[in-house]
């Protein structure tokens, strides 16, 4: 029976087969501040074409090194990791720099209808931060609420890069950390197929415009067959 990963571990899950995580939560998002914070602008936006909406998040690394913080920017289109930084600490200037990254792949005019969606943490909302955006007249949106379903696209490409590329990299140096993560954006954006991308890796889906099509199939809903009972010990 073929299935892909996701639908592998769902039905690990409902089996009860999976090994239970040790929880380990770290807070990335300090939200009560003074700055601005920004309405949500991607309610219903239908996404079609790269460089429309780019989600940015941070999540935490713990390695042999210390716990240490990662910065991405990623297309909602193509899931292609447009910037990305890692640092021991939570400073804006950490996510800037992966802003700036991303920035330095388009030009000002594209970035007239580009959406930059994030949390409303005090990194996003920090000035120097908010001013990179403006220069290249990015529109800013923010989440209303704690709820990770309002940015999913970063929250899941946060899972894939730690959990499938990071996790088991031992990691004794920031230096080590930053060629570690660095080769996994490369294997994620030029390796990865995407089953929501119609199957492609996210740099060939940054290629496309339009609608692109899913492919995943959960496999504990698909039907089997009907069979005839079997009656081993026949009287």
């Amino acid at each position: 029976m073929k299935m892909g990963r996701d639908a592998f571990f769902d039905l690990l899950a409902a089996n009860r087969l999976l090994i239970r995580r040790r929880r380990r939560k770290v807070i990335t998002t300090f939200s009560r501040h003074r700055f601005r914070k920004y309405p949500n602008l991607i309610k219903g936006l239908v996404v079609d074409r790269p460089n429309q909406l780019w989600v940015a998040d941070i999540t935490y690394w713990f390695t042999q090194y210390g716990c240490l913080y990662i910065s991405l920017v990623t297309d909602a289109y193509s899931k292609r990791i447009m910037g990305y930084a890692v640092a021991p600490n939570l400073q804006a200037v950490n996510c800037k720099n992966a802003l700036q990254m991303a920035l330095e792949q388009i030009d000002r005019e594209v970035g007239k209808y580009l959406i930059h969606h994030s949390d409303r943490g005090i990194q996003y909302c920090s000035g120097e931060y908010v001013s990179l955006l403006d220069s290249y007249h990015v529109q800013i949106s923010m989440t209303e609420s704690g709820d990770p379903l309002e940015n999913a696209v970063a929250e899941r490409v946060n899972g894939i890069i730690k959990n499938e590329y990071l996790a088991h990299q031992p990691v004794y140096s920031l230096a080590q950390a930053q060629a570690v993560l660095k080769q996994a954006v490369y294997l994620y954006n030029y390796k990865r197929p995407h089953f929501s991308c119609d199957m492609l890796v996210p740099q060939d889906a940054h290629q496309k415009e339009g609608h692109l099509k899913r492919r995943w199939k959960s496999v504990l809903s698909q039907k089997q067959p009907n069979k005839e009972p079997v009656n081993e010990n026949p009287d």
